[in-house]
């Protein structure tokens, strides 16, 4: 069952899961743009994608690289949830994992972390 949940609420909870990150950390956030779109058009069940060039991965050849992008999908996360509550949460959890992709940890590690 689906979530009904208009778009600006839901930006407003992706706003909010960003706020959950510590300062120190978001300090070191550059060259990141947060989108929200409805669906991933390859992956319509996907709920988040982190795509560009890790920080632990950039060298002197990143300079004048454009942004960085983490995606959060809008539909396929309320079609997961049964409440806002469980939206809430689950927004939290995709950000904070598409996040930590920027900085470079790994699929295996985030899901050791109970961030899968």
């Amino acid at each position: 069952m689906t979530v009904e949940m208009t778009e600006a609420r839901f930006e407003e909870l992706v706003s909010e899961a960003l706020d959950l990150i510590p300062a120190e950390l978001t300090r070191a956030i550059d060259n990141v743009v947060v989108l929200v779109e409805d669906r991933d058009p390859e992956e319509p069940g996907l709920l988040g994608l982190y795509h560009g060039i890790a920080l632990t991965e950039r060298d002197s050849h990143y300079g004048g690289s454009l942004p960085d992008t983490i995606t959060i999908y809008r539909e396929a996360l309320l079609e997961v949830c049964d409440s806002e509550e469980q939206v809430v949460e689950e927004v939290a959890i995709t950000v904070i994992h598409e996040v930590a992709h920027y900085f470079g940890i790994e699929e295996e590690r985030l899901h050791q972390l109970g961030w899968g």
